[in-house]
């Protein structure tokens, strides 16, 4: 028996595209939405047919996830979130995979749609996420972005497009943003030098338009490398306002050396291949 368990947190306009995706495949369907929804979300999962229940705001989808999962009665459990989606495809290679199964666990490829385009560069595809598993086989801590905890063997679904989840990511830049903020406020450095606030976002930029080849995808790209560099200055800003904004000096000199030594990573990634071991 099969368990499709999705949480949700004001995703009214989504809930429905992911329940019908997966409307055929499942034995049973457990939908559990965050008493801080706002919008119909639990009152559309109902009418399609979803077991629905609520969970406590806790800001982050992790401890949702253990509580929705403990809510399923099945032997497997397929977890989505909201804005996710099951292809015709994935769907058939899922029963396979239940039906003889060769591990506890699997990770499958997930295909991010970001601004109305696939990304394919390195941060976000093949984004391998553990969400097929034999009830008991995956937990996760009640951290954001945390690790599960898997029991058992696992294995990976070839990154192949035809095998992927399809999650409908980002569709505005607000939407991001909304993201940003709310990820900064349970995600904080456990340090903090003013010297952050110039390397660490800036870094961040290098590794995702470069390391990570975001330049492959054009404008998008450019735009997400930015966005997370955003992202990283809000936290390092963030951790500045939990030790209540300490004033600390900084000045130019000290904002000209830290640019430069950025610079010089710049003009790495910039310089033939050949040439990086004598910059």
């Amino acid at each position: 028996m099969l368990s499709v368990v999705i949480t949700a947190w004001n995703e009214e306009k989504d809930i429905a595209r992911a329940l019908s995706s997966v409307k055929k495949l499942a034995d049973e369907i457990v939908v559990v939405v965050d008493e801080a929804t706002t919008d119909r979300t639990a009152q559309v999962a109902k009418k399609l047919g979803a077991k629905v229940f609520s969970h406590p705001h806790a800001g982050i989808v992790e401890p949702m996830r253990n509580f929705s999962i403990s809510k399923a009665t099945g032997d497997w459990i397929l977890l989505l979130d909201a804005d996710e989606e099951i292809s015709a495809s994935l769907a058939k290679k899922i029963k396979e995979l239940i039906k003889d199964p060769s591990a506890d666990y699997y990770r499958l490829p997930r295909k991010n749609i970001i601004f109305d385009k696939w990304i394919t560069s390195d941060h976000w595809w093949p984004d391998y996420v553990y969400r097929l598993f034999r009830r008991g086989a995956v937990t996760w801590e009640d951290t954001v972005h945390s690790i599960p905890v898997t029991y058992g063997q696992g294995r990976d679904l070839p990154a192949q497009e035809e095998l992927s989840l399809v999650h409908h990511n980002y569709s505005t830049v607000s939407e991001y943003l909304e993201q940003i903020d709310r990820y900064t406020k349970v995600s904080l450095p456990a340090t903090f030098a003013p010297s952050d606030l110039v390397i660490k976002p800036i870094g961040e930029f290098l590794s995702q338009y470069f390391a990570r080849r975001g330049y492959t995808q054009g404008l998008h790209g450019l735009a997400l490398a930015g966005l997370q560099m955003f992202s990283e200055f809000v936290r390092y800003l963030k951790a500045w306002q939990s030790r209540d904004f300490v004033q600390t000096e900084f000045g130019s000199q000290d904002l000209t050396a830290q640019l430069k030594n950025k610079a010089r990573e710049y003009r790495w990634w910039k310089s033939p291949p050949w040439l990086r071991p004598w910059l």
